[in-house]
């Protein structure tokens, strides 16, 4: 889409300037869509000018002295009251009339894009429903009638003519001013009382996307109480406080504006207002933090107010220090979580990271914290250390005095500041803001290896800075604390209530208490003569509210400025985002510079999201929120398939972000911060929500992977500067070499962070799949696979083998995988598994298949991360029996194979390979035998030799029973309805020869060695053998499955290959019955999947050189893969229990090709950078006012096209639904960070 799409489409346009006078006005439609009477307009034009009829009586009546001020509001609050009653009725009475009957009039379009009512008198039910809609519950009836008449009696008292006379006598202004403000105040008046009582307009300030409990129509008259309330205490106090004069003649000229600031929505609704203050007040009054949820908002900013009450009445200056540290440190922690331990619950310890441990040493830290509280308080030379008496303030270095312990203690947080700060910048890609980037960062490293090996003195550093922020910084902030001259003036509440915070920020946020307190030693070092003992008097406590304050509303200010800049200067140098009115918009910007500026510091002081209008440089100042942005809990997504990738990478991701939060590599990480995590197709929006002592709690959610056009735009663009500052091309010149080229984007790089991740290789199988030399040992190989799988399948569902196996249980307990970085087997897989624990674990050596090595002087060039196909782990010496055959000996034959003898076409092709992560081959496994026979040299016997005869028996009529020769081959038998195939049999003998005899008998060899049949080895496996009558069951049954399948062919086409290995066979003879055995029908189809993987894995690395290595192969398939599809429930299980490796095919129909993907597990770099978050809330808040109030849900609408600067796309999807669509979202994380 070009620059020019419109802002909205045409019906929005008309919708919004329908909608727009009706929130003006405060709820009449004057303008509708379609012809109605004119009495509806009358109607509603009485209605919203009767507050001001009924509080002009009050008015009239005093103005001749007839009343008294008092009692003319309460005559017009009454006639209001009855007026708003009758209102009511009239709603309810016409609410029950159309709710019993409906009326459909004849020219009703259902398509219309409006509800059109049908008038037929003006006071018929449907006109009074129009006019009146009514309330919703009965409750909001009585609510919203009271409220109404209070309002108006307030009101007319409020706007008495002598009052603002009053008001105004000092200014000067005389009825000059009167006049205008009494008349625009009634017209506030009446808009608020319209929306209350008759009909309520929808507001451009929403936060709550439903307004369930009509909350909405309680806004504007509460603002308006609000400001009756100031003057009412001016005129109890008797109007002898200035400050209250002040203020109650500012808010008379508010109070004319207040429409205006309504339609613009610069005013919060309730909801949003109540939370948000508590949130300030937490925040900068009490030391706490912003919270993850609105209950455990509530929750702690009681707490935290019943503490500071409780400091108040504390009458002993040493039992409030002692109080304070003791209760800002428990406040600080993430106390759920130790309710969870206590619990027993399977989580995450709580938040010192250390489970039953943390307990003793959080105690041991909070006593000595408390003990050094008290001594120094009690030995400071400060005067009346034990009472409440006003103690003098230290003036440290004036005229005849030393420096006291306190002014030391004050160097020594200068110098912990410094420090901290250093070792914070030193572990970013990025120094000074983003501006440079960090020399001492490495750069261009690919593994993860690499990277913890480059970065080992870093982590030193990041270990010395948690060290002094968590253990030093606090102690020496409450030693300075504690020796203070302010504790001895405690009787004031303010005083009361900056020493509670000042203890508890300590502990709730140390790195900005350190600030803040090292700001107020340097101006008490600054001013050694005392000129500033206004300031000085206010306390350490009310000084350390003032700076948090300035501070934070500095720092939001810069990030709005920079915000403000990237928006002016993009909508002209991006040229996909130059609009024609782009000049037009630059030019007034900066003609009303000043306007502009006024703007950017309104939003900063108010701690709201500065709104750019659909993006555009038109800048507004949202309503004031909590720092969430959002008023639903985080945890909300729109799922779809690929979310179970972020649900895999979410708990990963969360376990590496708690160490570099705790070393400082990703910044403060202060509440509200929002950082994004990309590694391949993948984009994790992490966002801060909540942090105390030793813990932080974030939430992560997952982008979409099915990447649009936008989208794709801006992850190149975030590729581009992650690779900016991790990669660092050279560029001229030794200074511009260290410039971030990327510094202007909402990006900024912080680090890279190893994950346990799954690598996405997808490659194109040209030359694989459609090679008839390699279709040709399809069949083979299928019915080799089958008869593993069914053999595997029948003594794990024996009873006896599950004894047997715990009978080894203990001998093969100190056998250690070496693959036991997997994880552990399902409850679902522990049939499948039982074998497993009774062989050593199966992993294939590093070595190359082979013994000729003509064609390589030497393996030890290859390395893994050479290597195309990745590492290929060690293999295990395994014991097997050697069977001898007529036909000849199976012998253990080596010879080198070159890996990629077939050409496989990658998607990746136009990469470099060294930016590729490493992979695992195309379905080599752990498993896949590519060295030499393994001998097991911790067995002293030999390995036993058994000879058989081959001789060909008739087919075994599936209505007589079976007669074994061999005792032990009733643990090996099929089902009955598995041998009952309606296949002739002409044509199974036919198939006869393909059934592989040696393979049978090699699975029988191995699987006697497993210990699933008691007795002496070599007996037992030569009666397997010998028992023709087991051979002929199972070769039937692989035969049956096979033409029941359509695998028969000896060569398979292609197209019959997908469609099989998809479970959508042609309907070949048989395949009824087939799907009828459901059990046998999913072991089937496992069995070709595998064989499909191996064709693939032959074909790329050599074939199979020994029945050993073909055994080892299926075993690891197994033990480590999930060979299905993509749509299936396993793939999603298999990634939710992280199975080292999935692999599915897929076919590319506009390609004409058939493609192979392959999921790896590993240890992966996964780039991390923080965004400027007022970036961030002001394009939330700009879509929250676009898809709220105007409705704007175009997807091609100009404000969700690609912003590389911004990453305007990026930042809608990550919005809590239903305003954005993450396809993931965590519940809120609780990170121990100690």
């Amino acid at each position: 889409m070009g620059p020019d799409v419109p802002l909205l489409n045409d019906y929005k346009q008309e919708f919004f300037w329908k909608r727009f006078p009706q929130t003006v006005l405060g709820g009449p439609r004057f303008k509708l869509g379609y012809c109605a009477p004119p009495y509806v307009y009358v109607h509603q034009l009485v209605l919203f000018l009767t507050p001001w009829l009924l509080g002009g009586v009050g008015t009239l009546l005093y103005q001749l002295r007839v009343l008294d001020d008092a009692r003319a509001g309460i005559l017009s609050g009454a006639l209001m009251l009855g007026a708003g009653a009758t209102l009511q009725m009239l709603a309810q009475c016409a609410g029950r009339r159309t709710g019993t009957v409906q009326r459909l009039p004849a020219a009703n379009n259902i398509l219309a894009d409006e509800e059109e009512v049908e008038f037929t008198h003006c006071v018929a039910p449907e006109t009074v429903r129009f006019v009146v809609p009514g309330k919703r519950f009965m409750v909001n009836v009585v609510l919203h009638t009271v409220l109404a008449g209070a309002l108006c009696g307030l009101g007319t008292w409020y706007l008495l003519p002598d009052r603002l006379s009053v008001v105004y006598g000092d200014t000067g202004a005389g009825m000059g001013a009167v006049v205008p403000v009494f008349v625009l105040s009634w017209v506030t008046l009446c808009i608020a009382e319209y929306s209350l009582i008759v009909n309520t307009a929808t507001e451009t300030a929403t936060f709550q996307p439903q307004d369930t409990y009509e909350i909405t129509p309680l806004t504007r008259p509460l603002y308006i109480l609000a400001f009756i309330a100031v003057d009412l205490a001016l005129r109890c106090m008797g109007g002898g406080v200035a400050e209250l004069q002040v203020a109650s003649q500012v808010l008379h000229v508010l109070f004319v504006v207040l429409p205006l600031l309504w339609a613009l929505g610069m005013l919060s609704p309730l909801d949003a207002l109540l939370l948000w203050a508590m949130e300030q007040m937490l925040v900068h009054g009490l030391g706490g933090s912003p919270m993850a949820t609105n209950v455990r908002l509530v929750v702690m900013f009681l707490a935290s107010m019943c503490v500071a009450v409780s400091t108040f009445f504390i009458p002993s200056s040493l039992g409030v220090v002692l109080f304070t540290v003791a209760m800002g440190y428990l406040l600080s922690q993430d106390l759920t979580q130790v309710m969870v331990l206590f619990r027993g619950r399977n989580r995450d310890p709580p938040s010192l990271g250390l489970g039953w441990f943390g307990l003793p040493l959080s105690v041991l830290l909070l006593a000595g914290a408390m003990t050094e509280a008290g001594l120094l308080h009690q030995l400071s030379p400060s005067p009346g250390n034990l009472s409440l008496g006003s103690g003098p303030v230290e003036v440290w270095g004036s005229a005849g005095s030393a420096p006291g312990p306190q002014a030391a203690v004050g160097w020594l947080l200068i110098a912990l500041l410094l420090v901290t700060r250093v070792l914070r910048e030193l572990q970013g890609a990025c120094v000074c803001g983003g501006l440079f980037l960090n020399p001492l960062y490495p750069r261009q490293v690919s593994s993860a290896q690499a990277f913890r090996r480059r970065t080992r003195g870093l982590r030193v550093a990041g270990l010395a800075r948690r060290a002094l922020l968590n253990l030093v910084c606090p102690l020496a902030m409450i030693a300075f604390l504690a020796m203070d001259a302010t504790l001895q003036k405690l009787h004031t509440a303010s005083l009361a209530i900056g020493v509670t915070r000042a203890f508890r920020v300590v502990w709730q946020s140390g790195e900005d208490a350190l600030l803040q307190m090292v700001v107020v030693v340097v101006v008490r070092l600054a001013d050694r003569e005392g000129t500033a003992h206004h300031w000085h008097d206010l306390g350490t406590g009310v000084q350390l509210i003032l700076v948090s304050l300035v501070s934070d509303r500095l720092s939001q200010f810069l990030a709005k400025l920079k915000f403000t800049l990237t928006v002016l200067i993009t909508s002209w140098t991006e040229t996909k985002q130059r609009r024609q009115s782009a000049g037009a918009l630059l030019a007034l910007n900066g003609a009303l510079c000043p306007l502009l500026l006024a703007v950017v510091l309104l939003s900063a002081l108010l701690a709201a999201p500065l709104l750019p209008l659909f993006t555009l440089p038109i800048f507004l100042v949202g309503f004031p929120r909590p720092q969430r942005s959002w008023p639903e809990t985080p945890g909300t997504a729109c799922p779809c398939p690929d979310s179970v990738y972020y649900q895999q990478l979410g708990a990963r991701l969360a376990s590496a972000l708690k160490q570099a939060c705790a070393n400082g590599v990703l910044g403060s990480c202060s509440p509200g911060s929002h950082f994004l995590g990309r590694f391949q197709d993948r984009v994790a929006w992490v966002t801060v929500l909540e942090k105390g002592y030793g813990y932080c709690t974030v939430n992560i959610k997952g982008l979409e992977l099915q990447e649009t056009s936008c989208h794709t735009v801006e992850a190149r663009r975030v590729d581009e500067v992650f690779e900016g500052a991790f990669d660092r091309l050279e560029r001229p010149g030794r200074f511009l070499r260290f410039l971030n080229p990327h510094w202007e984007n909402s990006l900024r790089p912080c680090s890279t962070l190893p994950v346990r991740v799954y690598s996405d290789a997808r490659n194109v199988l040209t030359g694989i799949i459609d090679s008839p030399d390699h279709l040709r040992q399809l069949r083979s190989d299928f019915l080799k696979t089958l008869v593993w799988i069914l053999l595997r399948h029948c003594l794990q569902d024996k009873a006896y083998t599950v004894r047997r196996v715990k009978g080894h249980s203990l001998q093969l307990s100190g056998r250690k995988s070496q693959s036991s970085q997997h994880p552990e087997p399902s409850p679902g897989d522990i049939k499948m598994a039982m074998a497993s624990q009774g062989h050593p674990d199966s992993s294939s050596s590093p070595n190359l298949r082979g013994r000729d090595s003509s064609s390589l002087s030497s393996f030890a060039d290859w390395s893994d991360e050479d290597d195309l196909f990745g590492p290929v782990p060690a293999r295990k010496p395994v014991r097997m029996i050697m069977v001898r055959t007529e036909e000849g000996q199976t012998g253990l034959e080596s010879g080198v194979s070159l890996p990629g003898s077939a050409e496989i076409h990658s998607l990746y092709e136009n990469m470099a390979l060294a930016s590729l992560p490493t992979l695992r081959p195309l379905g080599l496994g752990l498993g896949m035998g590519l060295g030499l026979p393994a001998t097991d040299k911790g067995r002293d016997h030999q390995i036993p030799t058994v000879t058989t005869t081959i001789t060909t028996t008739p087919s075994i009529d599936p209505t007589q029973p079976l007669n074994f020769s061999c005792p032990y081959s009733e643990s090996l038998s099929l089902a009955t309805a598995w041998r009952n195939a309606p296949l002739p049999s002409s044509r199974l003998q036919a198939l006869r020869p393909c059934f592989p005899e040696d393979w049978f008998h090699f699975c029988l060899s191995r699987f006697v060695m497993e210990g699933f049949w008691e007795g002496e080895p070599e007996q037992v496996c030569r009666a397997l053998q010998e028992d023709q009558v087991l051979r002929e069951l199972y070769s039937q049954v692989a035969l049956s499955c096979l033409v029941a399948l359509g695998a028969d062919a000896t060569v398979p086409s292609p197209s019959l290959l997908f469609r099989v290995y998809c479970g959508d066979a042609p309907w070949p003879d048989g395949l009824d019955w087939l799907r009828a055995n459901k059990e046998l029908h999913q072991l089937t189809l496992g069995a070709f999947r595998y064989s499909v993987k191996l064709l693939i894995d032959q074909a790329s690395l050599g074939p199979v050189e020994s029945l050993d290595e073909l055994y080892t192969t299926l075993q690891d398939y197994h033990d480590n893969w999930f060979i299905g599809l993509t749509t299936e429930r396993g793939w999603h299980d298999g990634v939710l229990q992280e199975k080292p490796f999935l692999f599915s095919l897929g076919q590319d129909l506009t390609m004409g090709t058939y493609t192979g993907r392959v999921l790896s597990l590993q240890e992966n770099l996964v780039q991390v950078g923080v965004l400027n978050e007022e970036c961030v809330r002001g394009q939330w808040a700009n879509l929250s006012w676009e898809l709220l109030y105007a409705t704007n849900d175009d997807e091609e609408r100009y404000s969700i096209q690609a912003h590389p600067v911004m990453l305007r796309n990026l930042t809608v999807q990550a919005a809590d639904p239903p305003l954005g669509y993450p396809i993931y979202s965590s519940k809120p994380l609780h990170l121990a960070c100690l």
